[in-house]
């Protein structure tokens, strides 16, 4: 089972993309809510993937987070639900709103996603209320991520700004540079900007 992929994204549409992987071109099939967030064309990309095998097709599914694959994971075990309505329930809802509706019984709001009717909605409150309800909780104790980068992104558009750079040039090539790692320093992170505007 293929558990993440990390490589050079070569291809992107929304529904899949295509990581270049040690030679190899992985299509992935994706959420709207990662597509958005995966990085631009050439950028090195990480996906936690769900493997999907059937008798004529082994399918990638990928995810940007830990939770969006494990939500995807439980509504493929509802009677009904195959991998691309998972997907696309996954692309009509947010993790965290997905959970929310599902331990509340927010009937109108899982309607309201594209795929989902009335029967369809009451059988997953039934089959994953509880599950929901468990991840939630697991999710609200976990302590938040410190945003570690704030500052020295700052610190990184400033100096880029004092080299002369336009201010929206310089926040787009630093939020590239950190997606490639949040373990950046100072120096890293400003030669790591200067080569993507090198390259624009």
């Amino acid at each position: 089972m293929i558990a993440q992929i990390r490589g050079r994204l070569i291809h992107k549409e929304p529904g899949s993309v295509v990581v270049e992987a040690n030679g190899l071109g992985y299509q992935v099939f994706v959420s709207l809510t990662t597509f958005y967030e995966i990085p631009d064309l050439e950028q090195t990309v990480i996906l936690h993937t769900h493997t999907h095998v059937r008798e004529d097709a082994l399918q990638l599914f990928g995810f940007s987070s830990p939770l969006e694959k494990e939500l995807f994971q439980i509504l493929i075990g509802v009677t009904g639900i195959g991998p691309k309505l998972a997907l696309n329930i996954l692309s009509g809802i947010s993790p965290k709103e997905l959970l929310n509706s599902l331990d509340q019984r927010d009937m109108n709001r899982l309607q309201s996603v594209p795929g989902i009717g009335r029967k369809m909605a009451e059988r997953m409150v039934l089959d994953l209320q509880e599950k929901a309800r468990k991840i939630g909780t697991r999710i609200s104790l976990q302590p938040a991520e410190p945003r570690r980068t704030d500052g020295l992104a700052e610190d990184v558009i400033s100096a880029l700004l004092n080299l002369g750079y336009k201010k929206a040039q310089a926040e787009k090539a630093v939020e590239i540079a950190f997606r490639q790692g949040p373990d950046l320093t100072l120096e890293k992170a400003l030669k790591e900007s200067l080569k993507i505007l090198a390259s624009v």
